[in-house]
């Protein structure tokens, strides 16, 4: 697709939303409040589509996600705060000033040095903050927000343990959770020390240059989907899922398990 025709389409969506604004009782109602929070799904719809690796269904997303940049913009152009252009200088211009090594005279060795750089320009724009987590939101996800403080921290210079020492304090971690036994509901040792182990599990995948928001996903939708597929071998059997013991439901999580790797 051409520049032309890439503009064309851009301008297409542009009328449509207005439209939609204007005509659709649903849309006329939203405020930048109301719609975050579809805003915020679209994303997660997006997260879970480029984590399955479907093309189409990652264009489908975007697609959507695209849709919000350009309604939530909408609102800001009848408010007379800005509109799609200046959101799209703005994004531009901060792009070109945190990548100093591409636009200006500045060197670096790997991508580490660029995120630390990053975060260093981030955290000198006004209205960001002086301290270290001044500008971090509050609203993440826990492993985004875990994730977030620890490169921000590694970016002030505080990043004491290697990936290899990373992974020997998560083990301590869990050794030191293991040692609590069993305690009570609503324990508060056992409250900070399960919040440890987390934090420390952060700290390794940040290390391994892994989403922890996207590979716990992935990883709860392979449970899921074994033991969907475990249950219906059972049903497929004329057994009831929930009056099998735990042995029998055991032997069959693994059959599905099997059924998935073949």
């Amino acid at each position: 697709m051409s520049r032309d025709q890439i503009e064309a389409s851009l301008g297409r969506l542009d009328q449509l939303t207005r439209q939609l604004r204007l005509e659709c009782p649903w849309d006329r109602e939203q405020t930048e409040r109301t719609i975050v929070p579809h805003t915020v799904e679209e994303a997660y719809e997006l997260a879970d589509a480029a984590n399955s690796g479907d093309d189409a269904a990652i264009v489908d997303e975007l697609g959507d996600v695209l849709f919000q940049v350009y309604f939530l913009s909408l609102l800001l152009e009848e408010r007379g705060v800005s509109n799609l252009g200046e959101v799209a200088d703005h994004c531009r211009e901060k792009l070109i000033r945190r990548h100093p090594h591409i636009f200006g005279e500045v060197e670096v060795e790997d991508s580490g040095e660029v995120l630390r750089n990053w975060d260093q320009i981030k955290r000198s724009e006004p209205g960001r903050g002086e301290t270290i987590f001044g500008s971090l939101p509050e609203n993440l996800p826990a492993p985004l927000d875990a994730r977030r403080v620890q490169r921000r921290a590694a970016s002030s210079g505080f990043d004491p343990l290697d990936t290899g020492e990373a992974i020997a304090a998560l083990g301590d971690q869990l050794e030191a959770l293991g040692q609590l036994g069993q305690p009570d509901a609503g324990d508060e040792q056992s409250f900070e020390q399960v919040g440890d182990l987390l934090f420390a599990a952060v700290n390794v995948a940040r290390r391994l240059k892994v989403d922890p928001e996207l590979s716990l996903r992935a990883s709860t939708a392979r449970f899921r989907g074994r033991l969907e597929a475990a249950e219906e071998i059972a049903r497929s059997a004329e057994l009831s899922w929930n009056d099998l013991d735990i042995d029998e439901q055991l032997e069959l999580y693994a059959r599905a398990r099997m059924a998935e790797d073949s």
